[in-house]
């Protein structure tokens, strides 16, 4: 008796779980505000994330979540930055979404962050640096001394851009983030 008990509550959970799977169908937008700052620079693939809905999830004229709800996601993809080159990068997917009292599975596209580039700060660095040091070599030196201190200032501003170069992909706490279902949960 006690099995056929189990049984039957499991079938019942069973198409619960499948009524409450199909409330979220592909295509649907979910808006989230994360809890807690991502940063390429620090997060791996796998990491989870807490966020809660920034506003009501609605299916077909029906609120399914109110705003405020919990959700869940994870870290798909982290790429810190290089010093000079190739800013950091995040991939991050949700993961579920508490409907009805339960945290309910989504599948979902992937949000992608970049940092900013390095080109145009480096050049700024190196090619100031090569002035002042031009500027310099020029007044100690004339011409030849103006060459000797552009190459100088040139490799001080370099190592000012490794030294200073990194530009990680951060999402900051409380940012609002949009994932798109890819099938129906």
């Amino acid at each position: 008796m006690p099995g056929k008990l189990l049984k039957i509550v499991s079938v019942f959970a069973l198409l619960a779980l499948v009524a409450t799977a199909q409330t979220i169908p592909a295509g649907s937008t979910i808006t989230v505000r994360v809890g807690s700052e991502i940063s390429s620079g620090t997060a791996k693939a796998g990491d989870r994330f807490d966020a809660t809905l920034a506003r009501s999830l609605v299916v077909n004229g029906k609120t399914v979540a109110k705003a405020g709800a919990p959700a869940r996601g994870k870290v798909t993809s982290a790429k810190s930055s290089g010093r000079l080159h190739a800013p950091g990068q995040l991939a991050l997917r949700l993961t579920s979404v508490q409907v009805g009292g339960r945290m309910v599975p989504v599948s979902t596209r992937s949000y992608f962050a970049k940092g900013k580039g390095h080109t145009k700060s480096n050049a700024t660095k190196i090619g100031g640096g090569a002035a002042a040091g031009a500027l310099i070599g020029a007044l100690a030196g004339g011409g030849k001394g103006a060459a000797i201190g552009a190459g100088v200032g040139a490799g001080a501003g370099t190592g000012v851009a490794v030294a200073t170069g990194k530009e990680e992909a951060v999402i900051p706490a409380e940012a609002a983030l949009t994932f798109t279902t890819t099938s129906a949960k």
